[in-house]
C-alpha cells in the first residue's frame, strides 16, 4: 500500500522549501493568468491574515469583531480593485467611511464587553494594518498608465521572498551581531545584510525582464523592500512577542501563519504605493 505524502514528516528546512515552492507558484500563476486571478488569491491571503491579526489580538485579551473586521477589510479590497480596474467611479470610496462606522454600531449591542473601545481599536487596527497595505498593493499593480501590471505584483514578491531567503540563510551561516534582541533574538546585521544583497540582484535581473518600471524604479522598491520589509517583521514578532507566541498560525508548514509570511508586504506595500504614485 503506498504511504500517503504527509509534510511533517519532512524537517523544518524541507517543509519551508515544499510550501514556498507551492505557494509562490500559485500566486504567480494567478496573478499572471489575470486581474481576476489575482483578486482571489489576494482577497484569500488578505482573510487569513486578519483573522490570525484577530486571533492573536484574542489570546491578549482583546474582543475585536473578528468576522466583521475581516468582512469590512474584505469589502475595501473588493472596493478598490473595481476602482482601480475602472469597474466603477472613485466617488464610490465614500462606502468605506459608513462602513467603518459600522464597527460603533456592532459594539454598541455587545452587552458582554467590559471594555468595548478596545475592542474597537483594535478591530480599526486590523483593517489599517492587514487589509489596507493589500488594497495598496493593489493600487500599486494600477499605478504606471491604470492598467494592472502583473509584474509589479510578482516583482515586488520575488524581491521580498529574495530578501528573505538571504537574511534567513545569511543569518543561519553567518549571523553573529543581534539586529534587534528585544524584539527578535535570532535576527542579525549579517542576515540582514545578506537579505538585501539578495534583493538588489533579484531586482537586477527582474529590471532586464518586467520593463514596466525603470531600472531606478527597481532599486527603490528594492530598498522600500529591505527597510520597511525588515520592521514589518519586526513589528509582528514584537505583536507575537507581547502575548508570548512563536508563530502567527500553523497554516503554512515551515513558516508559520500566513501573517508569519506577509509580514513585510503590510509594512512595505504602503511605501510602494506612495512611491509609484508621486514619482
Amino acid at each position: 500500500m503506498r504511504s500517503r505524502f504527509n509534510i511533517s514528516n519532512y524537517s523544518n528546512l524541507a517543509q519551508r522549501v515544499i510550501t514556498a515552492i507551492i505557494g509562490a507558484s500559485a500566486i504567480i500563476a494567478g496573478t499572471i493568468y489575470s486581474e481576476w486571478t489575482y483578486f482571489l488569491i489576494f482577497g484569500v491571503i488578505l482573510a487569513f491574515c486578519q483573522m490570525e491579526f484577530y486571533k492573536l489580538s484574542g489570546l491578549d485579551g482583546m474582543l475585536p469583531l473578528k468576522s466583521f473586521g475581516t468582512f469590512i477589510g474584505l469589502c475595501i479590497f473588493i472596493l478598490v480593485f473595481l476602482v482601480e480596474m475602472q469597474n466603477l467611479p472613485d466617488k464610490y470610496y465614500f462606502i468605506i467611511f459608513p462602513l467603518v462606522a459600522l464597527v460603533f454600531f456592532v459594539k454598541l449591542y455587545r452587552k458582554s464587553d467590559k471594555k468595548p473601545f478596545t475592542g474597537i481599536a483594535y478591530t480599526f487596527l486590523g483593517i489599517f494594518y492587514v487589509a489596507i497595505p493589500f488594497c495598496l498593493l493593489t493600487v500599486s499593480a494600477f499605478a504606471i498608465d491604470d492598467t494592472f501590471h502583473a509584474e509589479i505584483i510578482i516583482g515586488a514578491l520575488l524581491i521580498l521572498w529574495a530578501s528573505d531567503t538571504g537574511a534567513y540563510f545569511a543569518g543561519t551561516k553567518f549571523g553573529k551581531t543581534k539586529l534587534f534582541e528585544r524584539v527578535s533574538p535570532k535576527k542579525s546585521w549579517e542576515g540582514s545584510l545578506g537579505g538585501a544583497v539578495a534583493a538588489f540582484i533579484t531586482a537586477m535581473i527582474l529590471a532586464r525582464f518586467f520593463l514596466a518600471l525603470e531600472q531606478w524604479q527597481w532599486f527603490c522598491i528594492t530598498a522600500i523592500i529591505v527597510i520597511a520589509g525588515t520592521y514589518g517583521d519586526l513589528i509582528e514578532s514584537l505583536f507575537k512577542r507581547s502575548i508570548a507566541i512563536k508563530d502567527s498560525g500553523n497554516k503554512l508548514p515551515g513558516h508559520g501563519g500566513f501573517m508569519d509570511r506577509f509580514d513585510g508586504l503590510l509594512l512595505s506595500s504602503p511605501f510602494i504605493a506612495a512611491f509609484l504614485k508621486i514619482f
